[in-house]
């Protein structure tokens, strides 16, 4: 099977639609299926193809313009031509239009569409985001074969709730996955020291991880519990971010490590005590970062939205926050890092869910199941 993966970011840039599309073109690759992936040439010279480390193709195309990572793709009308998925990941709204363009004019391609996010932004931002979605939303919908999402629970709150309501069948939900062999557990009891983790861009387009509010949360309990916050990523508010830190008076407490390499991540997963997304809003769907830490053997502390809190049960493997609740959040790392068996059965129980559910090889299944539009 050909099948054309088109997203508006791919690693070496951090970010989860990027990442899962990078893994969704592997598994589906190593399932001996002909893969390219069509993502903006955002810093290349020009159009071509990259081969890298991958088994699958990717084309970097040069965009007419782009507004941070909404590049104009016009060339994508002919570039899909020949392949028999066309896999959107959703919003690209500077070429979601020719994908779906391309789309209309072969009606025998199957178009499926992977809903991440929501497009939320304050100011005028939000806006060119809100027309947006209402000028090329409908048209995808109504063209695509099949919508999927990491969670329908998700979709069910989302901007596009009134599809899902009006037309169930056409979603399905398939979660993303992690590397259970790359991210491993690191047996040990807690140490006086415990080590909390955060994972996430450091960016204004990442604004809605709530990384302030981690920061409230953990200069509430900095004298009731000797702890570490390690924060892996970068972006343009990292200056914002560590005048914060000072202000509250936990600068001392924090590690700004930046980006780190595969392996590295893996490793700091591994030393810590405690993963905690204390995202704001919804323009966090799933999280993923919460998977990697789970494999890796980690209790989580997420907030309580759509997607997100489906990800693991609340009790089992951690603990739900309510989003933007700063003594709520100090309570429950407090809660976690406090009771030595209590971390370890959540501990354990991490590990277990990740193997379980979230096994590449199990998601893959599905998503084949997805192209194919039928039971194999």
């Amino acid at each position: 099977m050909k099948v054309a993966h088109i997203v508006c970011v791919f690693p070496p840039y951090k970010g989860g639609m990027g990442n899962s599309a990078l893994c969704y073109a592997r598994e589906m690759a190593e399932r001996a299926h002909d893969i390219t992936v069509f993502t903006p040439a955002y810093r290349q010279a020009g159009n071509g193809t990259e081969t890298s480390n991958y088994q699958f193709k990717v084309r970097h195309i040069r965009p007419l313009f782009s507004i941070g990572n909404a590049a104009v793709l016009p060339q994508l009308i002919f570039a899909l031509k020949g392949y028999d998925v066309l896999h959107l990941h959703y919003p690209f709204y500077g070429s979601a239009f020719f994908v779906w363009l391309h789309a209309k004019l072969n009606p025998r391609t199957r178009l499926v569409v992977h809903y991440h996010m929501d497009s939320l932004s304050p100011g005028f931002k939000g806006f060119v985001f809100k027309f947006l979605q209402k000028m090329i939303w409908p048209l995808v919908f109504k063209r695509s074969d099949l919508v999927t999402a990491a969670s329908l629970d998700y979709v069910a709150n989302s901007q596009i709730k009134d599809y899902y309501s009006d037309q169930p069948e056409k979603f399905k939900e398939i979660p993303f996955g992690v590397d259970l062999e790359r991210f491993l557990p690191h047996e040990h009891q807690l140490p006086a020291t415990k080590r909390v983790i955060f994972v996430g861009g450091l960016d204004r387009a990442h604004y809605f991880k709530g990384l302030p509010v981690l920061f409230e949360a953990l200069a509430l309990i900095k004298d009731k519990i000797d702890l570490r916050l390690t924060i892996i990523g970068s972006g343009d508010l990292l200056d914002e971010y560590r005048e914060r830190a000072r202000f509250l008076g936990i600068e001392d407490l924090i590690d700004f490590v930046g980006k780190l390499s595969d392996t590295d991540m893996a490793e700091c997963y591994r030393q810590s005590d405690l993963f905690v997304l204390p995202s704001i809003n919804q323009g966090e769907a799933f999280g993923m970062v919460l998977l990697e830490a789970m494999a890796s053997g980690l209790p989580v502390i997420a907030t309580n939205l759509p997607g997100v809190r489906k990800v693991f049960t609340p009790g089992d493997q951690g603990l739900l926050a309510e989003p933007g609740n700063v003594p709520d959040l100090a309570e429950k790392i407090s809660a976690i890092l406090s009771d030595n068996e209590q971390w370890l059965n959540y501990a354990h129980n991490a590990r277990k869910l990740a193997e379980e559910k979230y096994a590449w090889s199990r998601i893959a299944k599905s998503l084949e199941v997805a192209y194919n539009g039928k039971e194999l």
